[in-house]
């Protein structure tokens, strides 16, 4: 098994450190479930097909990540609270090439 650390702040503000499985083909918001930071029902309503922004996420550092594909994007230019750092968390798989990702989650609607 290999793990990434990722950063991970809730809406609360409280920062969490956690490891990420890169073998199970999780992405963001499965790991915020994972490790319950939000409130059940209040993330990933939409089961992760980028129809919802429940995961919608502000990234905080400079990793790389893969470009937005256009569902990401049309769903962004729809979502409340939207910076220019913005990402859906479903869209973000979790691969050894986002080692060290810092991210914080958007407010709930």
């Amino acid at each position: 098994m290999s793990d990434i650390k990722i950063t991970i702040v809730d809406r609360e503000g409280v920062r969490h450190e956690v490891d990420a499985p890169t073998d199970m083909n999780m992405n963001i918001m499965e790991l915020v479930r994972a490790y319950e930071l939000a409130p059940e029902g209040t993330i990933g309503i939409c089961g992760g097909m980028a129809m919802c922004a429940s995961c919608q996420c502000y990234i905080l550092n400079d990793v790389v990540l893969p470009e937005k594909n256009p569902d990401e994007d049309a769903m962004l230019w729809e979502a409340f609270n939207v910076k220019d750092n913005s990402r859906l968390g479903c869209q973000i798989h979790i691969t050894p090439e986002i080692e060290g990702l810092e991210l914080e989650l958007a407010p709930d609607m």
